[in-house]
């Protein structure tokens, strides 16, 4: 499976990705090369600190990716992409891979343990070898 994008397909994603950008605030060095360093961080399926160093340094991608999330730049970004499509009113994706388990769920033991009065082990006498 190919995850390499067309560049139509990058004109068209960074188009959309600007028109999704807040009007307020900094605007980011290299859109393009932020785009691609989220795509191969989701291919991939890395921690932010392995990505590799010709997408600049980790903790800036990580900082502008926390700072467009927050301010719903993606939503709005996956609404435009959305709104281009004449099928996209037909998928709907859902990533098991997100989806974490509580810990009780591997295995824990489940119900009351029954524990002894602390009044029995006072009337009953002592064992010591």
């Amino acid at each position: 499976m190919s995850t390499k994008m067309a560049e139509t397909d990058w004109s068209v994603a960074l188009e959309v990705f600007r028109a999704s950008l807040p009007r307020r605030g900094d605007k980011g060095r290299d859109d393009r090369l932020f785009s691609e360093a989220l795509h191969y961080f989701s291919v991939h399926n890395i921690t932010w600190r392995t990505l590799p160093d010709r997408f600049g340094k980790w903790n800036s991608v990580r900082k502008r990716f926390d700072r467009l999330s927050k301010a719903a730049v993606f939503e709005t970004f996956f609404d435009h992409l959305a709104s281009l499509s004449s099928s996209a009113h037909l998928v709907q994706m859902f990533d098991s891979t997100i989806v974490r388990a509580h810990v009780s769920a591997a295995g824990a033991k489940r119900g009351r343990r029954v524990r002894r009065s602390a009044v029995p082990a006072a009337v009953s006498p002592r064992r010591s070898t």
